[in-house]
């Protein structure tokens, strides 16, 4: 049948319209358990900040519970965390309901298994395939239970700190951070102050509607003007779910996931610590290859989307690897990315070297590289139109082999990405634009 509903990152929609209703997420619970937990188990519910949380949280808890699940309701928590306690908890199966670093009118639910990885394209498909017949309803003596187990969120803090090493803190470090308003608000704050660090918080108000509205990694306007005006070493930036990290240096300049990724790379490198390549996606900046190569790092891409960062690191035995977003693996810590555990990764560099944040992402010089988001009525492959076809190749040719050009689908949302890189500011942001107008065209 193929995958219908799941994307890179789950099942992901606007709020009201298909797939993200009420009726749809009972259909889809029932058909998950029924796929992986066939004859009863346990299943962890965890969720950002959004209003329609409460209410998807409801159905799916009705659905498993019908279906002879257990279910542990942990309410706001970053995704890494309900990975984790998947596993710490001994779980079949974990959901988050969340839509990440898009803003409140959308939801979405994401599925890990009981070792805290995404599920694979197969299982996904099997949960497809059941959705055509209807929930399942046991009898009385068969249900589910359902527990709350809010107070737990402390295991996934104390896991956090443990990814440090031992005796380490944060004391000396004034550090902002911003939670985007969702699923970090409580957890992040209280991890960098246990560890002795000077906190000032923004973002860590959510009211249900100002999750990643101008505020987390990717609007970081406000973080970037605080760190130097409160005279802080560093800021963190996470997005609505606490899976992406982009970082402020102590002059207001971000520091992006690339970035970090070297920082990372390199401090694992010098400790005799770093296995395997380190991974990146094909939108990575051509710069974060370049510094690598320097330190004598290998380099490999993947396509975008972690789970294919995940699955090539797997299959190269490497620990590290990320995209420019944020979303960064630290295999030798955590099953799948976690901004709060790869901000400890960094804060930890920077106090065992002394050295500020811009002096570390200084070895990586970023090439130009310009991002451009065509929105589409409906997804499409744009390289398989001629008009896009022949611009490419003339962007290309203009370029010469110095730079690189990338064309996709987005996975997550209704959108046509453009990337061009090179080394001239002005003609990659011209190439990139002319690109972009032919593909709007070509959208309709």
């Amino acid at each position: 049948m193929g995958r219908r509903y799941f994307g890179t990152d789950g099942v992901r929609g606007r709020v009201g319209e298909h797939p993200m209703t009420v009726d749809f997420a009972l259909h889809l619970a029932s058909a998950a358990a029924r796929v992986l937990a066939p004859g009863g188990g346990t299943v962890l519910i965890g969720k950002d900040t959004r209003l329609s949380g409460y209410m998807f949280e409801s159905a799916l808890e009705a659905g498993f519970v019908a279906a002879g699940v257990d279910v542990m309701l942990i309410g706001p928590l970053p995704t890494p965390g309900i990975a984790y306690l998947t596993t710490r908890f001994d779980c079949d199966f974990g959901v988050v309901i969340s839509a990440s670093h898009n803003l409140y009118d959308d939801n979405g639910i994401k599925f890990f298994d009981g070792s805290g990885a995404k599920l694979s394209d197969e299982l996904e498909e099997a949960i497809e395939n059941e959705l055509a017949q209807p929930p399942t309803t046991r009898t009385s003596r068969s249900l589910g239970r359902a527990t709350r187990v809010d107070r737990s969120r402390t295991v996934y803090q104390d896991f956090c700190t443990s990814t440090l090493p031992a005796g380490a803190d944060l004391s000396g470090l004034k550090i902002v951070v911003d939670c985007a308003n969702g699923a970090c608000y409580k957890v992040a704050p209280r991890i960098l102050a246990d560890l002795g660090a000077e906190i000032v918080p923004i973002g860590c108000s959510p009211n249900g509607r100002n999750i990643n509205d101008g505020c987390g990694s990717t609007a970081p306007d406000l973080l970037q003007l605080t760190v130097p005006g409160v005279r802080a070493n560093v800021g963190i930036a996470l997005d609505g779910d606490g899976d992406r990290l982009v970082m402020v240096d102590h002059l207001g300049r971000i520091v992006d996931g690339d970035q970090l990724l070297y920082v990372i790379a390199r401090a694992r490198k010098l400790a005799g610590t770093l296995r395997g390549p380190v991974v990146g996606t094909v939108m990575s900046n051509l710069g974060l290859e370049v510094g690598l190569r320097a330190s004598g790092i290998e380099f490999r891409r993947a396509a975008v989307g972690d789970r294919y960062v995940l699955a090539m690191l797997r299959e190269l035995q490497g620990i590290l690897g990320g995209e420019t977003s944020g979303h960064i693996l630290c295999l030798d810590k955590t099953t799948t990315g976690d901004g709060l555990v790869c901000a400890l990764q960094v804060l930890a560099v920077m106090q065992q070297t002394g050295r500020p944040l811009a002096e570390l992402a200084s070895g990586m010089q970023k090439y130009p590289q310009v991002l451009l988001n065509v929105k589409v009525a409906k997804r499409f492959d744009p390289a398989a139109v001629p008009a896009v076809q022949e611009a490419l190749a003339r962007i290309e040719r203009t370029m010469g082999g110095e730079g690189r050009v990338v064309l996709r689908p987005s996975g997550t949302e209704p959108v046509i990405r453009v990337m061009v890189e090179g080394r001239d500011e002005g003609a990659t942001r011209a190439a990139a634009t002319e690109l972009a107008d032919v593909v709007r065209t070509a959208a309709g």
